[in-house]
């Protein structure tokens, strides 16, 4: 009889672990430190409400016009190094943003930012599965968790500034160095050498082997099955972002104007959305080692799409807040997930499955608020918010391209 020993990792591993957990602390909180000044810079411009939502998307614009790119970079600088200097450029980018004195400025500085955040969120994720598989177990949750502390922290940061009545420009100026400074020093203890290190798979004796190369037929089936995965991947990863935007946007307008929530408790529902993500990735590296990717993202699914489709049938404030978190918690480690099986896609090369679902995954948050708006025009908020149960199901039918447990 044989007995698993748990993997110990060796000292260095435990040191890129906490680098790579600094880039997703760093990249949460750059953006993070510029959204609560927004109001400040749409004043200050003198622009309107059109002009500003404009200039606002050129952020997630910025990211689709250049994501694909980010692969590539990947492959040929590493991903650490990628991720650092993506770091660095978003944040010249959001002061930039910061010092626009037009909107034309404005929108092009959220573009460059944009663009450069899309390289670090593909090379930090690239880097952090490049941890995992020497760990040997789940940890990529853990680091899109402290991603969501970044954003806290960075929020905290603002609101503080503004409350000591920091200029705009030295806010965003300190945010930017102290930032850059962290993203410099975890560079030194990041994984050396390229990303380059072939995924493996078990044997019909549950041995690892390495992948080998095909006969042609066997290419070409390996090929529409690796199209059909990534295309599921990307749905997959699009239903979690469908549900954080539409905590993010709309979470507090419908519980405010829809449900007549008292200003205290319309915050609420994105709180708790935010709140239950949070848990759902600190325990979902736990819950993928015990039970697959595979049924922790249907059983996420169902939860969301139960617990909001309960919420929206019988709309009350109480009953709406427990929907947005079972979303929340729910869609947790869709992301990760889909990021995981996409970088070890065989016949894509090394970052490239990563980055198309990075890249298409962002069209949810640049599609979903016109979406929702125009259904809640056309007939409620309340029929808008219904992409959320049906996000969850969506996740419920797809999750069977992911992995089920290992042993």
């Amino acid at each position: 009889m044989t007995v698993d020993v748990p993997h110990r990792p060796a000292l260095d591993e435990r040191r890129a672990r906490v680098a790579v957990a600094v880039l997703f602390f760093t990249n949460g909180a750059l953006f993070a430190n510029l959204l609560p000044r927004f109001p400040q810079i749409k004043a200050d411009l003198g622009i309107g409400n059109t002009a500003y939502g404009l200039a606002v998307a050129a952020f997630p614009a910025g990211a689709i016009a250049a994501g694909l790119a980010a692969g590539i970079l990947v492959r040929r600088l590493g991903s650490a190094r990628v991720a650092v200097a993506g770091t660095l450029l978003t944040g010249v980018g959001i002061l930039a943003a910061g010092l626009a004195d037009s909107v034309a400025m404005f929108a092009a500085a959220l573009f460059l930012a944009g663009a450069m955040d899309s390289f670090t969120d593909v090379a930090q994720n690239a880097h952090g599965l490049r941890v995992q598989r020497r760990y040997g177990r789940s940890i990529i949750n853990s680091f899109h968790a402290i991603w969501s502390i970044g954003a806290v922290t960075g929020g905290s940061m603002a609101a503080g500034a503004i409350a000591l009545d920091l200029s705009l420009e030295r806010h965003l100026a300190i945010s930017a160095v102290v930032f850059a400074i962290a993203a410099c020093v975890a560079l030194r203890f990041c994984l050396p050498g390229p990303d380059t290190e072939q995924a493996v798979e078990p044997d019909a004796a549950g041995h690892e082997k390495r992948r080998t190369g095909r006969t042609a037929a066997g290419r070409r089936t390996t090929y529409r099955r690796t199209t059909y995965v990534l295309a599921a991947l990307v749905l997959i990863a699009t239903a979690g972002t469908l549900v954080e935007d539409a905590g993010s946007s709309w979470a507090t307008l419908y519980l405010s104007e829809s449900l007549h929530a008292p200003v205290t408790l319309a915050a609420g529902g994105y709180i708790a959305l935010v709140g239950a993500q949070f848990i759902g990735r600190i325990i979902g590296d736990r819950l993928v080692d015990r039970f697959g990717q595979r049924a922790v993202a249907r059983a996420g699914g169902l939860i969301a799409a139960a617990g909001m489709g309960v919420a929206l049938a019988v709309p009350t404030v109480p009953g709406t807040i427990l929907g947005f978190a079972a979303a929340g918690f729910g869609v947790a480690t869709l992301v990760p997930a889909a990021m995981l099986e996409a970088d070890e896609l065989p016949g894509l090369k090394p970052g490239s499955g990563l980055a198309i679902v990075s890249w298409l995954m962002r069209l949810g948050f640049l599609l979903s608020p016109p979406v929702v708006g125009l259904i809640a025009d056309a007939t409620s908020l309340r029929a808008g918010l219904l992409v959320v149960p049906l996000a969850g199901l969506l996740a419920f039918l797809l999750a069977g391209v992911l992995q089920a447990r290992r042993r």
